[in-house]
């Protein structure tokens, strides 16, 4: 499962208007090869579904994983941060054994 804090939440659900998708669209989080770390994350909307996908909700949000990134992100929580530190999604991933500075990729 991952976890949506409040500002996440409330995050997405003002990019999701500001951009124009619909309720259909859910919140897609995938991880990719890349990155100073060896992995990224890749968060985005979508409507389309596989048989290798599984689903979970929290906080009012519907989020899409596939069954190959769900190894590397069980367990973490989606937060989002606009303070002076930096702006943006934040992934606080406790199966992560190294991060890179600015936070977007990770190992394990």
């Amino acid at each position: 499962m991952i976890k949506i804090t409040d500002k996440a939440a409330k995050k997405l659900e003002e990019l999701r208007n500001s951009e124009n998708f619909s309720s259909k669209h859910n919140v897609r989080v995938n991880v990719k090869g890349g990155g100073c770390s060896g992995l990224l994350y890749d968060l985005k909307f979508d409507d389309k579904t596989t048989e290798n996908d599984q689903f979970f909700e929290d906080n009012g949000t519907k989020i899409i994983v596939d069954k190959k990134s769900l190894f590397y992100i069980l367990g973490t929580e989606l937060d989002f941060s606009d303070g002076l530190n930096g702006k943006g999604f934040q992934f606080k991933n406790p199966n992560a054994t190294r991060t890179c500075g600015c936070g977007e990729s990770f190992s394990v």
